[in-house]
């Protein structure tokens, strides 16, 4: 019998990682693809018909771009750091988002509202190994680069974020502002 229930066990087991290691919707695509394109059932909408309450992805060319570098800072007060502070835009601007990891550990671009960063920042310490497939964020190993193709619906104070355990903690966020 406990034969059996070993066998059973390592039979289920990736099936059970699985479960626990992702949901739908997250942000775990091909980061050398632009994120629009990815259609997901659990968008986030929070109330807003046209997509995320931070926007959507986009649907015509960018109008500029934004590159933004993740990295460790070993020597200032946070460990873990974007180089951009703050990020604006404009209510209805598309831009493309260039992102850069030049650090030594994996990070990730979130952007969403501060509550809902909040619970997935949770979500992602209970499962951190979770690779999602969300159009408003990407993770990058250390060296790659990818991008994010998005239109600011919305006007609002919004966030992004690295939410991989201990990162937010360390200093890896900051407002995106839409007015």
């Amino acid at each position: 019998m406990k034969k059996a229930l070993a066998v059973l066990a390592i039979a289920l087991s990736p099936t059970l990682v699985l479960a626990a290691g992702t949901h739908s919707g997250g942000h775990g695509h091909d980061e050398t693809k632009p994120a629009a394109g990815h259609g997901h059932s659990d968008n986030h909408a929070h109330g807003h018909e046209d997509g995320m309450a931070v926007g959507k992805p986009a649907e015509a060319n960018p109008t500029r771009t934004i590159k933004v570098v993740m990295k460790e800072d070993y020597e200032g007060d946070n460990l873990y750091i974007f180089d951009q502070k703050e990020l604006t835009f404009v209510a209805g601007e598309t831009v493309r988002l260039h992102i850069v990891n030049e650090g030594e550990e994996v990070h990730e671009f979130v952007m969403d509202t501060m509550e809902a960063n909040a619970e997935h920042k949770e979500l992602m310490a209970k499962f951190p190994e979770m690779e999602h497939d969300d159009p408003n964020a990407v993770r990058l190993e250390p060296g790659q680069e990818g991008e994010i193709l998005w239109t600011f619906v919305n006007a609002g104070t919004f966030e992004f974020a690295c939410l991989l355990p201990g990162h937010y903690e360390a200093g890896m966020h900051g407002p995106l502002i839409v007015n």
